[in-house]
């Protein structure tokens, strides 16, 4: 092999090496900078006699998405069995806007915009679709370790017109 073409191959291989050295030391993307408050694990407070709940918030691939984990434990009552609801959520940046996938047990996909509206309050709203409903998920944080949560839904032909479905108030256990 001729002594340039080695030097080109040694530059190329110089230039791939720096490339992927940048690329490893990428930042995490300061649009997610509004959700670090949610970072930790979370125990929900106040529910029902024999009800439980908890969420986890982690910062995964370097800081380039957050990962939720949640689940949530209702007990028998009368005649409806107990039940376990299990759900995760990935929230990440696209195109510089900050969006969420969320799937649960139960076979359900949403797909969300976010929005840091304040240092204190994250939003996640689902797409609009004409035949399904729209859903609406609020956390506000109350103090350093407290978080209130609202779930709202949108039904059908009315994108807007959300009521509320569940609330919750949390505590950062870790």
């Amino acid at each position: 092999m001729p002594r340039r073409a080695i030097g080109h191959l040694v530059g190329a291989a110089l230039i791939v090496s720096m490339t992927s050295n940048t690329a490893m030391r990428a930042e995490a993307p300061a649009a997610l900078a509004g959700l670090q408050f949610l970072l930790g694990e979370w125990e929900a407070i106040g529910e029902q006699a024999g009800a439980a709940g908890g969420s986890t918030f982690t910062a995964s691939v370097q800081g380039h998405t957050i990962v939720r984990t949640n689940y949530s434990v209702t007990p028998a009552k009368g005649s409806t069995p107990a039940s376990r609801h299990d759900d995760l959520m990935v929230i990440y940046v696209e195109d510089d806007r900050v969006k969420a996938d969320y799937f649960d047990s139960e076979g359900h996909v949403i797909r969300y915009a976010v929005e840091a509206r304040r240092d204190d309050v994250v939003v996640f709203v689902s797409e609009i679709q004409t035949a399904a409903p729209r859903y609406r998920l609020t956390y506000t944080r109350r103090s350093p370790t407290l978080i209130a949560g609202t779930f709202e839904i949108a039904p059908p032909g009315k994108p807007d017109g959300f009521s509320a479905y569940l609330s919750w108030t949390a505590r950062k256990t870790k």
